[in-house]
């Protein structure tokens, strides 16, 4: 009956979509990938809208509802069959009455299961899609046969695009290259480590009063250089989403001064390598989230480079829906930490092999914790907190470990605020 409902719902609203789209013919720019689609939809959000009316998804919404959703401009009704009637009744009205609607709208799409990039590509035609990173072992790749099958699935969007559409992708990603060498339309590149369209270089963390507060670069495009700089966030990936979204800006005129100008206020994505305020003094990375292999390696990473003045304490938990891979990647993040931190905390049953892993390797028994339960978790590690520490938190959303951010803030009173799945409706998950 349930399953019954949702695709009853589903084909309505999708149906919905379709017609709005159809008459009001917004200028679709669709973001896939396996790591940072949130954060560069945010920060594509953040260069356009201060040019053209725009509108992004919502949080995550990038399944087939949730993109009907942002398309409609509706909130998830949860399990209430109420707030689904409302919804198809609003998005009826929205579909045939609206006359403001966005000029631009800003798509995260994801899959799940093989199948569900077709499903969307059979009505979303982008004019620009932006792709962001294909991993050797990427997220939901236990429903598919291979992650091979996952990038096929993806490039769907791309074969979706308008014959006079534009493809950003990463440029240093060997994967997506191999995928898009028989694209026909302009394809713009971004990239860290080689010469591309859009580069970065001279990336550093910047430090105040002895603590990372941000990040900055120098962005590169053809002769022209803007310095960049993020507060509130850390690692390679906001660079990463930075040029991407700023070579989505210069496609609709802007220039990179007008991009680094549109990122002064760009605030950091709750659960996405947000420097938060620690207790006694201590520095939280909250990369919460959502975690797959690479992402964790990118976090370790971010964390090995940082000078600290404390412990480098690192709060990883289970990576979902890995399948057979998932044993020895969880292996290999235990084999990657072991080497960074002072201090080891996992979360959940598939994390035990994370301290396995990191035993094997050196790190001393002494200072790996393993949990079950993630309030407890918190609760103790809150009490061995000292100043200048910094600690890294990092798991699946599954796993909620943004409780333990919760529990080692400074100003717990601002978790609603600064944290992911805040939400009344995830507070009694």
């Amino acid at each position: 009956m349930k399953d019954t409902f949702k695709k009853i719902v589903v084909g309505i609203l999708t149906l919905e979509a379709k017609i709005l789209i159809a008459r009001k013919k917004p200028i679709i720019i669709a973001v896939t990938g396996s790591v940072g689609k949130t954060s560069t939809k945010d920060t594509i959000y953040s260069v356009l809208k201060g040019r053209r009316y725009t509108r992004k998804s919502e949080k995550s919404f990038n399944s087939d509802i949730g993109v009907s959703l942002s398309v409609l401009g509706l909130q998830n009704g949860w399990n209430s069959p109420w707030l689904w009637f409302r919804n198809i009744v609003d998005g009826g009205v929205t579909a045939f009455f609206v006359r403001d609607y966005p000029e631009v709208l800003v798509l995260e799409m994801g899959v799940d299961r093989p199948g569900d990039m077709k499903k969307m590509t059979e009505w979303i035609k982008p004019d620009v899609v932006v792709l962001t990173r294909f991993p050797d072992v990427p997220v939901h790749v236990e429903y598919f046969f291979s992650p091979e099958q996952v990038v096929v699935e993806k490039m769907q969007l791309v074969q979706a695009l308008k014959a006079d559409g534009v493809l950003i992708y990463n440029h240093d990603d060997a994967l997506i290259k191999t995928a898009i060498e028989e694209v026909r339309q302009q394809a713009i590149g971004f990239s860290r480590y080689s010469p591309s369209h859009f580069s970065v270089t001279g990336d550093k963390t910047v430090y105040r009063d002895g603590k990372p507060a941000g990040v900055s670069f120098t962005l590169t495009y053809i002769n022209e250089q803007v310095e960049i700089s993020l507060d509130g966030m850390l690692g390679v990936q906001s660079m990463y989403t930075t040029a991407a979204a700023a070579a989505v800006g210069v496609h609709f005129g802007m220039t990179l001064a007008d991009v680094a100008k549109a990122l002064i206020d760009h605030a950091a994505v709750p659960g996405r390598m947000c420097i938060i305020a620690g207790k006694d003094d201590s520095v939280i990375i909250d990369d919460t989230y959502n975690s797959s292999p690479v992402a964790v390696e990118m976090a370790i990473q971010t964390l090995k480079e940082l000078s600290v003045g404390g412990r480098k304490i690192a709060v990883l938990g289970d990576m979902l829906e890995l399948g057979r891979f998932s044993v020895r990647e969880h292996e290999r993040v235990g084999e990657q930490v072991a080497s960074v931190v002072d201090m080891l905390i996992t979360l959940g049953v598939r994390s035990h092999k994370i301290a396995e892993a990191a035993l094997e390797h050196g790190l001393s028994e002494k200072v790996i914790w393993q949990y079950d339960d993630v309030e407890r978790a918190g609760e103790e590690l809150a009490d061995k907190i000292k100043p200048g520490d910094v600690i890294l938190v990092k798991a699946s959303q599954g796993i909620r470990a943004e409780r333990v951010v919760k529990r080692l803030m400074a100003r717990p009173d601002e978790a609603r605020e600064l944290l992911i799945r805040q939400d009344d409706m995830w507070q009694v998950r």
